[in-house]
């Protein structure tokens, strides 16, 4: 018997928690929370209190351009491994994967290009859509 396909929230519930928890593994650093919403072809991650301590002492100690370079190149170390964690969760190629990070809000924004939509099944709460 074949396991019937998520939904679209447990699909997103799915890629906050890996994603939470591969930021955990690689940088030493939890972000407070990941949301992640699908849209057709696209998927939206925000990660809220994305930045690092190390990152924070720079920009506290006027070092906000080497902040910034730290952060991207965190940010292309982890690419790689958030584009495979998300092909694997939606079973779907990642085409492309933009991100960007802003060091004074702590957010990192993300926005992902697959190359087909996930296979989902309707829940019941989202199929009846009140007008």
């Amino acid at each position: 018997m074949e396991t019937p396909a998520p939904t679209r929230g447990q699909l997103e519930r799915t890629l906050s928690q890996r994603i939470q928890a591969l930021y955990r593994n690689q940088l030493g650093h939890q972000p407070s929370q990941v949301t992640c919403e699908i849209f057709d072809t696209k998927i939206v991650i925000v990660l809220e209190d994305a930045v690092t301590q190390p990152e924070q002492v720079l920009v506290n100690n006027g070092q906000q351009e080497l902040a910034e370079q730290v952060r991207s190149d965190l940010n292309a170390a982890i690419q790689p491994q958030l584009k495979d964690l998300i092909e694997e969760v939606v079973g779907v190629d990642v085409v492309d994967l933009l991100s960007d990070a802003k060091l004074d809000t702590g957010r990192t924004g993300t926005i992902v290009i697959l190359s087909a939509e996930p296979q989902v099944r309707d829940s019941s709460a989202s199929s009846k859509r009140r007008k």
